[in-house]
């Protein structure tokens, strides 16, 4: 008899460990990509190739991804620099006019966009984190089309702050390099090693792509 419940004991504990860890590693298969477009200066001018970023993603995702974009402003820690946001519905039809709409939002703000005089990319990706942890994907994804040069308003403040992306890919793209930094090319070099290292202390997978034709693979589940 003691055998026997010694038995069950043990068949119940391989059930609860095995449950455990099945939990653990079920992850949902949904993606949500969050991608912050830079406006300031002359950056304007590299607003056509954001375009092409934006409409390769919007045919790369699926049924219950979400998208959102949004402009890196003066102060981006707000909904209010959100330009457009979709969770792609279920059915084929439905999502196909989603994705139409949301390319019709992003034609209509790159027609009257203005530069912005600061670039508050440690707000964005705040928002962004905000933003893609309430759409509960699996998968969730940063991307970054900026010259990553931060600069604050008198006041605000961003030093210091973590940034909480364990579970994150954040990916720069069309990293243009600035006038000063062809007179010194330790100012990009120390920029892009610097977001670097923030995003890999907040837990996040950080890259660099200037060749577009990449991003496909690193879109991929």
């Amino acid at each position: 008899m003691e055998k026997h419940t010694n038995f069950i004991l043990f068949l119940l504990l391989v059930v609860v460990v095995f449950t455990g860890c099945s939990s653990e590693k079920s992850v949902p298969p949904t993606r949500g990509v969050y991608m912050l477009m830079d406006t300031s200066g002359t950056y304007t001018e590299e607003l056509d190739q954001a375009q092409r970023v934006i409409n390769f993603t919007l045919s790369d995702l699926k049924p219950g991804d979400s998208f959102a974009v949004a402009r890196i402003d003066t102060g981006s820690f707000s909904e209010k620099d959100i330009i457009t946001k979709v969770t792609f519905d279920d059915r084929p039809s439905a999502s196909n006019e989603q994705k139409r709409v949301f390319q019709a939002n992003i034609s209509k703000f790159l027609k009257s966009v203005k530069g912005s005089s600061h670039t508050d990319i440690t707000g964005g990706i705040l928002q962004a984190i905000e933003y893609l942890n309430e759409t509960g994907a699996g998968h969730k994804i940063i991307l970054v089309f900026s010259d990553l040069k931060e600069e604050l308003r008198e006041g605000y403040v961003r030093e210091g702050i973590a940034l909480p992306l364990s579970g994150y890919k954040v990916i720069a793209l069309n990293v243009t390099k600035l006038r000063a930094d062809n007179i010194d090319p330790r100012r990009y070099l120390d920029r892009v090693a610097g977001w670097k290292q923030r995003v890999e202390e907040g837990g996040g997978e950080w890259k660099v792509v200037n060749d577009l034709e990449r991003l496909e693979s690193l879109l991929a589940l």
